[in-house]
């Protein structure tokens, strides 16, 4: 039986590493067979194209290339890693898919939709996340938050109107695909947020 696909996503701040090692901790206690992983990265090859995207530079790399860039690094990934994985019947967890680009190059670079579906269907073929949970903040908040624990990659630099299009492109997502996409209010205290979590995974099947 192949295995399923869940996402993480949300814009910076929300709160996704936390609630990874949560949502790990609930599917590996129900005793799934689990890979968990990330975008960009997750492999040598894609984690090699992570640093190229998300280090400062000071040559600035220019909006396709960023994007082409993203679907290589996922390329390899999906093929190598994500693929194999659901093949052989082991779910796999992602931080951040193809949702992400949709939100980051779509909506906050404003990027050409359709290149972009493009893009995905030659990349991804079947493989699409079985179900996105989505975490959301206000943009102040969540920016607030990531400003105050480390040093900013370079999509983190950018201004807020950027955020506030990537946010509002992730809403968009959620809209056109409820079935699939849970959005998980990151607002309130950890157990809040984190029960919202649970109940979505539900819908899986897994006793969570």
């Amino acid at each position: 039986m192949r295995g399923k696909l869940i996402t993480l996503e949300g814009g910076e701040g929300v709160g996704k590493s936390t609630n990874l090692a949560y949502v790990r901790n609930l599917l590996e206690q129900a005793g799934v067979d689990l890979v968990v992983t990330r975008e960009p990265g997750g492999t040598e090859v894609a984690e090699k194209i992570r640093s190229l995207l998300l280090t400062p530079s000071e040559e600035p790399i220019a909006e396709l290339t960023e994007l082409l860039l993203v679907f290589a690094a996922r390329a390899q990934h999906v093929e190598t890693l994500i693929r194999p994985a659901l093949e052989r019947g082991a779910w796999v967890l992602c931080d951040r898919f193809i949702d992400a680009t949709y939100a980051y190059q779509g909506g906050g670079r404003a990027m050409n939709l359709g290149v972009i579906a493009q893009l995905e269907q030659l990349v991804l073929a079947e493989v699409r996340p079985d179900i996105t949970l989505l975490l959301d903040l206000p943009v102040e908040v969540g920016m607030a938050r990531a400003r105050a624990r480390a040093d900013l990659d370079r999509f983190e630099q950018e201004q807020m109107s950027f955020f506030e299009s990537v946010r509002s492109a992730y809403l968009a997502r959620a809209k056109a695909e409820p079935n699939r996409v849970a959005i998980i209010d990151a607002q309130p205290a950890l157990e809040k947020v984190q029960l919202q979590i649970q109940q979505a995974l539900q819908q899986l099947g897994v006793a969570v």
